[in-house]
């Protein structure tokens, strides 16, 4: 069935009573089965779920993976399978709408887990109690789902924004339903498969899984005296590094660096191959790029002109130079600058972001307002936002140290930076959230240098208000193509919200803040493992708030001098080749700050798919089906299956020690 939709002309020229009425009219599905408590508990599950990998890739590459159209395609397959069964009545498309709401909120939610927050815990050299983090995230949260609701009727009722990846969503669930069935429990197999096969990889290569099934299940220490499990090596290489070890073989170096010290290693990490395909070739190849010309060419030089050297820890002990050193000491500077200066060109360089974003909208009374029952009242926002926004300054200041005032004059901020994200998502899908939180980090930073949280959890507060308001009304456009009501994806969102955090906290504090010898430490936060790119740029622009340009090393300065131009002339040329140079000046600035060894397999993983998208032009076809039509569910089964079992593996360590 054809969604129904507005004339370009009907857009320009009805007033949004008459669009408000057309809708409750023709698209309106009042009766149908929407959030029901299935429906949300499905959402609550796989939300669950699938922020807890969220969280896992985060934290590798500073990414944040959606997991809306996922959640779609695995609660349409698991209510099919259940109907078929004769166990239950099939979910309704609105039913999984409200689902995919739930599952999209607690899958954003715990962004600054992996940024913000953990970039305040190291500068600071503080933990923060699990129950803080609990309370301070779910209160942004509410802040985001607050301000979404009026906007909706700006963004999506009155301007008909085209919000391309919710749009999207909107299509996929009309397909499933009212469409090929067929092709839905396809890429729902599709997912299934590639996620076990990623799993059974993923515990082939992890210590704890082996031991549990060699000393646990096979008994292998018992009767074969076996005293150490046997895995397979994620780091390919290390086959070969094993062997030269014992015959003196040739090991590669980069001017006199061993290219291990560098993180230069082969490693095949199925969820990175996932998060490669979903990013696309153009990115993948800056993000290499970056990582190229960082730890190929400018680290090892800085390594010889003793820019970058060894560092005594607080016990005596020597570092040696390894890549969390090189980033920390000397790359982190001029891939911070490529990063904050192309998202700002990007942002400023797109006058349609900003054409017409405070407009005034017309004026509807309430009395004449045909969704007054449907949609959520506008009271609630106007007493919750100034309540919650007052509540989100208190908690940052009692819970984090920052003076109540400056919290406080950060609040405008939200609602300036909540409306130029949510105009860029209603465009482009994107929204510049490392641009936008600079300018709140800057801007506090100017005011106090002296505390460094002072400007990075303002502007923790506003950037995560702004991408969640953003993500959220992406999230509330396919409910309004498909007629769904507002009140329900608004009540979703906030048990998405719930979800998120309940499960995401105590993962960070697993993953990221393990007991060692009864002690939690920051020092474990980042690690080769989890290299943490998007906490290091939040702490890099801190470090150089606090710090100045002074206690850097001049060859820093200059580099970030010369990644700023750089940066720069990159986004001009991509804007003036609409995209064609295929550079990003923001992932080439990720590329630096992530392991290489990452970088390099979510290249092959993009490589694979723009490959094999080539190769499978025509569509109808088996291979087209395959790697064209469901790139989106291997990607995600990947990630799933690969994030989960690692996940797993780190509480078996827990349980086994």
């Amino acid at each position: 069935m054809a969604l129904l939709h507005l004339t370009d002309e009907q857009v320009q020229t009805w007033s949004r009573e008459q669009k408000d009425r057309w809708w409750l009219e023709n698209v309106y599905n009042g009766d149908m089965a929407q959030l029901t408590l299935r429906s949300a508990l499905t959402g609550f599950l796989l939300g669950g779920i699938l922020s807890a990998t969220g969280l896992y890739i985060g934290a590798k590459t500073g990414i944040g993976v959606g997991v809306g159209l996922t959640s779609v395609i695995l609660a349409f397959a698991l209510f099919r399978a259940l109907s078929n069964s004769g166990l239950v009545k099939d979910f309704t498309i609105l039913e999984n709408n409200c689902t995919q709401s739930v599952a999209t909120a607690s899958g954003y939610v715990v962004g600054p887990l992996y940024s913000s927050l953990a970039a305040v815990m190291v500068v600071t050299g503080t933990i923060i109690p699990w129950w803080q983090l609990m309370i301070w995230l779910f209160v942004v949260s509410l802040i985001g789902v607050l301000l979404a609701f009026p906007m909706k009727r700006k963004f999506i009722n009155d301007d008909q924004a085209p919000f391309p990846e919710g749009r999207a969503c909107g299509v996929v669930l009309d397909s499933l339903y009212n469409g090929d069935a067929g092709q839905g429990m396809f890429k729902a197999r599709l997912l299934g498969w590639v996620a076990a096969g990623a799993a059974l990889y993923q515990a082939l290569i992890s210590d704890a899984w082996m031991k549990l099934v060699q000393f646990k299940i096979l008994m292998l220490d018992k009767w074969a005296g076996v005293t150490k499990p046997w895995h397979f090596q994620e780091r390919v290489d290390q086959y070969y590094y094993d062997w030269a070890a014992k015959a003196e073989g040739f090991i590669p170096s980069i001017m006199g660096t061993d290219i291990r010290q560098l993180g230069v290693r082969l490693t095949l990490d199925a969820a990175m191959l996932g998060v490669g395909g979903l990013m696309g070739i153009a990115v993948a190849t800056s993000c290499l790029v970056g990582a190229a010309i960082n730890f190929g060419l400018l680290a090892p030089l800085m390594i010889q002109m003793g820019d970058i050297v060894p560092r005594v820890a607080a016990d005596g002990t020597t570092i040696p130079i390894n890549r969390a050193e090189i980033v920390n000491q000397w790359s982190l500077w001029w891939g911070v600058s490529m990063m904050v200066v192309g998202a700002l060109v990007g942002l400023v360089a797109k006058p349609e972001i900003f054409k017409g974003l405070f407009k005034r909208g017309q004026k509807q009374s309430a009395e004449n307002d045909p969704l007054r029952d449907i949609e959520v009242p506008l009271w609630i926002s106007y007493v919750g936002v100034p309540l919650t926004g007052l509540a989100g300054a208190w908690v940052t200041h009692v819970f984090f140290g920052v003076p109540f005032w400056i919290a406080l004059i950060s609040l405008p901020l939200i609602f300036v930076l909540s409306m130029i994200g949510a105009n860029s998502m209603a465009l482009t899908s994107w929204v510049p959230t490392g641009a936008m939180s600079k300018i709140t980090q800057f801007t506090m930073g100017a005011i106090d240098r002296a505390n460094p949280v002072s400007n990075l959890m303002p502007a923790a507060m506003t950037a995560e208000i702004a991408q969640n308001t953003s993500h959220l009304l992406s999230d509330i456009k396919p409910g309004y193509m498909l007629g769904g009501k507002p009140r329900h994806q608004a009540i979703g969102h906030v048990i998405g919200n719930v979800a998120g955090i309940a499960v995401c906290v105590p993962l960070f504090f697993l993953l990221f803040l393990p007991e060692v010898n009864g002690v939690r430490s920051t020092a474990t936060i980042f690690t080769d493992n989890f290299a943490m790119p998007a906490a290091l740029q939040w702490k890099g622009v801190a470090d150089l708030i606090a710090n100045g340009f002074s206690k850097l090393p001049s060859s820093a300065v200059i580099s970030m001098v010369a990644a700023a131009i750089a940066a720069v002339v990159i986004e001009l040329v991509r804007m003036k080749t609409k995209g064609k140079s295929g550079l990003s000046a923001v992932a080439v600035g990720l590329g630096v700050v992530l392991p290489p060894e990452y970088t390099l397999t979510m290249w092959v993983g993009a490589l694979i798919f723009w490959l094999m998208g080539r190769k499978h032009k025509t569509p109808g076809t088996k291979g087209n089906r395959i790697w064209v039509e469901g790139l989106e569910p291997i990607c995600a089964g990947l990630i799933a299956g690969a994030a989960l079992m690692g996940i797993g593996n780190a509480i078996l360590k827990v349980v086994l020690a």
